[in-house]
């Protein structure tokens, strides 16, 4: 029987669905502690499964999602939740226990994400999508260590993922609600760089950036470099992390430099972005020193802007814009159908050139049976509700 203290506990309570010291490919759903996934065996399956995702996602791949556990997980509360099926990966998501929501003492199972890392959709080989959310829905409801609900987060709405989760809970009857939802800017496959400019700036405008580019030129001798393989990353990764701490974030205490933990996360996965080609960068250099420098992940058929920055004291003549003008060569790639900025709704810069937009949400459902299905069906209600009422 449901007791309701149950619904109050704190910490990761829950057990594996299959007692295992270590990660081996045997058929099953599981929930592992992350550290013990972290075996070459594994890694190489979930490399395979990355590839596999009918839609793509880098931030919960191995080369990402590892050195951001490292990071930002040092007390090992987080678990991957993994589906196999005749020996091969074919769903993975890594989940905790969490007792806060957005400030309530609400004990909740949810998927982990941190504000470094901008899409939650989980990684599933085409085809078993509903295999993989009956595996988590069935473990969830299972549970004896409880939680009110089941919350993902950053979930595209145009993802595989989430069109399959809602298949399922219309079937099952379980509510699933959208308690979160932003549109940012992304840029869709079609129109050429030059063409695409002409719809999105004036005249008077695209003549105005020619004008701030000759005048960097005038300035001493302005280089454009575009890289994708492993040669000076370090060197790279080093000035970008100068850039960006030399601007309003490094005063914000923000940036990536203002702690050795983010500085560490950002140059492991940028390394393992570029030793597994998933890296793209972007520099201006004038004399030598940059100016303005960008990264992007590129996970065919998708790719994803991930960090930005530019020299602050050259503001009046946006760098940080030219070089996304340059950007816009993503567009030239049959291989890419669409970017995600990862920028926050209403970015100032990104969105003059970048007319399109990608929804986001986060959504709840109610999990379990009895009373604990009940109180969570109330739960989600109640925030999607606070959703609708909001302005």
């Amino acid at each position: 029987m449901t007791r309701i203290e149950d619904l109050t506990g704190n910490g990761w309570r829950g057990t594996s669905a299959v007692a295992a010291s270590c990660p081996a490919l045997v058929d099953g759903f599981r929930v592992l502690p992350w550290a013990e996934c972290d075996a070459p065996e594994f890694v190489a399956a979930w490399q395979e499964l990355a590839c596999r995702s009918r839609t793509p996602n880098p931030f919960n791949e191995s080369w990402f999602l590892f050195p951001s556990l490292r990071a930002f997980d040092r007390s090992a509360r987080v678990r991957l939740a993994t589906l196999v099926q005749d020996g091969e990966l074919v769903g993975l998501i890594p989940l905790w226990r969490n007792s806060d929501y957005h400030g309530r003492p609400l004990p909740h199972l949810a998927s982990w994400t941190h504000p470094n890392s901008f899409c939650g959709e989980p990684l599933i080989a085409a085809g078993c999508e509903e295999a993989f959310w009956s595996a988590i829905l069935d473990w969830c409801d299972r549970d004896r260590r409880l939680s009110a609900f089941l919350h993902f987060t950053a979930l595209p709405l145009d993802g595989a993922a989430l069109t399959a989760l809602d298949d399922i809970c219309k079937r099952d009857r379980r509510p699933l609600r959208i308690v979160q939802r932003t549109s940012r800017a992304a840029l869709h496959h079609g129109l050429s760089p030059e063409d695409h400019l002409v719809r999105t700036l004036g005249k008077k405008r695209r003549k105005e950036l020619s004008r701030k580019r000759r005048r960097l030129e005038e300035m001493g001798e302005l280089v454009f470099t575009r890289m994708s393989e492993t040669d000076d990353l370090d060197d790279w990764i080093d000035q970008f992390l100068t850039l960006e701490n030399a601007g309003w974030k490094g005063e914000a205490h923000s940036s990536l430099a203002s702690s050795v933990q983010t500085a560490d996360f950002f140059r492991q996965s940028l390394h393992g972005a570029a030793n597994a080609g998933r890296l793209e960068r972007l520099a201006f250099h004038l004399d030598g020193k940059s100016v303005a420098m960008l990264c992007n992940f590129i996970t065919p058929p998708l790719a994803h802007s991930f960090k930005t920055a530019f020299d602050e004291s050259l503001s009046k003549l946006s760098p940080g814009m030219l070089l996304q003008v340059e950007n816009l060569a993503l567009l030239e790639r049959g291989d890419i159908a669409m970017t995600d900025s990862c920028a926050v709704a209403g970015h100032p810069m990104i969105e003059q050139i970048w007319d399109d937009r990608r929804e986001v949400v986060s959504v709840s459902l109610p999990i379990g049976g009895g009373v604990r299905r009940r109180v969570g069906d109330i739960l989600t209600a109640i925030e999607a509700r606070r959703l609708e009422n909001r302005p």
